[in-house]
């Protein structure tokens, strides 16, 4: 039980502290910052959309003001079985350049970004969320990364909107995430994408699996090639904060199925012989991330069993208690979880449950092709 007590503990701390401690080491010595230029490729911006007409009129003007030259992009919006009047506001903007592609039956956000590439002419496809607001230069700061030929995607950074019902525990996350991303980037290759805002070579999307989240699996194709996916700092993708816990841990548990789908569809990544410094990367970041809670069962049970082992392992048991107890409580009732204190820590405890029910959706073969996208505040 002792050796279990601490493998859990420096398994749990390496996860949160080690991996990036040593990935801040590396990119003192290792820094490798994409050649950025002006360049003018075509671009083919896609915008899947599902019942989205309270918002996608709002996403068309936006994505009409970039300033990105009109003779070189082209603005296609994916309406995937659409049951409300997605499809009609849409062609109300044909005139403008915009392209429609219904899709009768309802098969999911990437299904339908695969069916916009299928008719795109871009050399570089940009996959942005519906509900997302760009900045009027976001296209041509995303695309001044390509002028690097070592680069294959380009992530932006995801910004969450404040306000009164801010949610500190998520803002906190995403701050975390960003900060963890840009060292990936300096010294290797970010993992994964950021699904709201992200661009990729036509080449690596040749390859498609219409069931799994793009965002991750495009990062995978460019490592395979020997190309680096890389984050600008510069664009970001507005979002809203999820309106409850309920939703959030929905979109949780579909975000971890969708990411054990496509790391063991490409677990030949996972060869550091082979891949090397991507492969740590991705099993630290990633593998681990989402064995997170069987190291926090281990270091549960294996505490309990230590009890009479000494005050140090006493002390440790009711820590962690106390901790997960308020944490659950700070979930569960609304009056605890106005205490900002226990925001973080509640967050970490939800992101937790959700892994543990993913793990039993995929197992169980379940992979969330289709779902209602979040309402956000």
């Amino acid at each position: 039980m002792v050796f279990l007590f601490w493998f859990a503990l420096m398994f749990l701390a390496y996860t949160f502290l080690g991996y990036p401690f040593l990935l801040l080491i590396l990119s003192i010595f290792r820094r490798q910052t994409p050649q950025r230029r002006a360049i003018w490729p075509t671009v083919s911006l896609i915008i899947p959309a599902h019942n989205a007409a309270s918002l996608i009129s709002s996403k068309i003007r936006n994505s009409l003001e970039l300033t990105y030259p009109v003779d070189k992009r082209e603005v296609i919006v994916a309406s995937d079985g659409s049951e409300d009047d997605t499809a009609d506001i849409v062609r109300s903007f044909a005139n403008r350049g915009i392209k429609l592609v219904e899709i009768p039956e309802w098969h999911g956000k990437h299904y339908a970004q695969m069916i916009a590439r299928d008719v795109s002419h871009g050399e570089i496809l940009v996959f942005t969320d519906v509900s997302v607001h760009l900045e009027p230069g976001a296209l041509e700061k995303i695309v001044s990364n390509f002028a690097d030929d070592c680069v294959g995607c380009v992530s932006s950074e995801d910004q969450v909107a404040t306000g009164k019902r801010s949610w500190m525990g998520e803002r906190l996350y995403v701050q975390f995430e960003i900060w963890l991303r840009r060292l990936e980037a300096r010294v290797g290759s970010l993992v994964g994408n950021s699904g709201s805002f992200f661009a990729a070579r036509r080449e690596l999307c040749e390859m498609w699996h219409p069931d799994q989240s793009s965002d991750f699996f495009l990062a995978l194709h460019a490592a395979k090639r020997g190309l680096r996916s890389v984050v600008d700092p510069e664009c970001q993708g507005r979002y809203g904060l999820v309106r409850s816990y309920k939703a959030e841990l929905q979109r949780k548990v579909r975000t971890v199925v969708h990411g054990l789908d496509v790391l063991f569809t490409h677990r030949d990544l996972l060869n550091p012989v082979r891949y090397g410094l991507f492969s740590w990367q991705l099993v630290s970041h990633k593998l681990f991330r989402w064995l997170v809670p069987l190291g926090i069962f281990s270091l549960l049970v294996s505490n309990s069993l230590l009890w009479n082992a000494g005050s140090f392992y006493r002390l440790f048991l009711v820590l962690q208690v106390g901790l997960y107890g308020a944490c659950l409580l700070a979930s569960v009732a609304g009056c605890w979880a106005g205490f900002k204190v226990l925001k973080p820590a509640s967050f970490f405890v939800l992101g937790n449950a959700a892994t543990v029910m993913a793990w039993l959706y995929f197992l169980s073969g379940e992979k969330f092709a289709t779902w209602q996208p979040s309402e956000r505040l």
